[in-house]
């Protein structure tokens, strides 16, 4: 119940985000792709829903720790030195979709 709550939160926290489309996506293009188009190193490829599942249950907060400190072989800050918390949980949307 716990997961499906922070699920819940976490979609409807990415949902009231005040980012742009075209900006996320020009994000991910710099800073993102290189990994999450070709599954490098075992980052999950952008719209590999299966891949996303298991991670999108972990809750948004340990997401964005995730990002933002690094985590296993994802640089912190995922390269995106210049993206806002707001950015980084539109671009796990926009990844995982």
């Amino acid at each position: 119940m716990k997961k499906l709550i922070c699920s819940a939160v976490f979609f409807s926290v990415v949902m009231t985000t005040p980012v742009h489309a075209a900006d996320i996506e020009a994000k991910y293009a710099q800073s993102c792709a290189t990994c999450h188009s070709a599954g490098v190193l075992g980052a999950p490829k952008k719209g590999d829903s299966t891949a996303w599942e298991p991670r999108l249950k972990q809750g948004s907060e340990t997401l964005l720790s995730r990002v933002v400190n690094g985590y296993k072989n994802m640089p912190a800050k995922g390269l995106c030195n210049d993206c806002s918390d707001d950015d980084y949980i539109a671009l796990i949307k926009f990844m995982s979709q």
